[in-house]
């Protein structure tokens, strides 16, 4: 009865798992420049988050995030997608995009910039990546545990 129900259970598995290892405050600093972002747990299918830079105790940008886990049968559904809404306007969608790379990727090659966000974890540290859907335009923001 118990390989049963794990053979059941496999085939209904999520194929894409949301990242619970970006949950937690990151900062990366550089003199007075700083850069945050912070990621709830995944909950409800969903991990909540917001980015946030700044000089000094000025703030230059900021913009809210998510991750949504999308439950379905349909293989032509992408079962995770990436949103973000710079300065808290608009919500562009990223569709996740499996990588032989490690992490997570989401591509949108239909906006202008970024076209693709990639996340992945190095030691302790969070690394996150923007770019043109090619990789070309790259910028890099390597994040350590805030407060530690």
């Amino acid at each position: 009865m118990l390989l049963i129900a794990a053979a059941i259970a496999a085939q209904v598995a999520p194929a894409t798992q949301l990242p619970d290892w970006m949950a937690g405050c990151w900062e990366q600093r550089s003199g007075e420049q700083w850069t945050e972002e912070c990621w709830s747990t995944p909950r409800g299918s969903m991990m909540i988050g917001y980015s946030r830079s700044g000089t000094g105790g000025v703030l230059d940008s900021w913009e809210w995030l998510q991750i949504e886990r999308i439950e379905t049968d349909d293989p032509a559904i992408d079962p995770m997608a990436f949103y973000a809404s710079p300065g808290g306007k608009g919500r562009t969608k990223f569709a996740f995009s499996p990588s032989s790379e490690p992490g997570v990727t989401f591509v949108n090659l239909s906006n202008d910039y970024p076209q693709r966000i990639r996340y992945w974890r190095e030691g302790r540290d969070l690394l996150a990546e923007i770019s043109l859907g090619d990789g070309s335009k790259r910028t890099r923001w390597r994040y350590a545990p805030k407060g530690r």
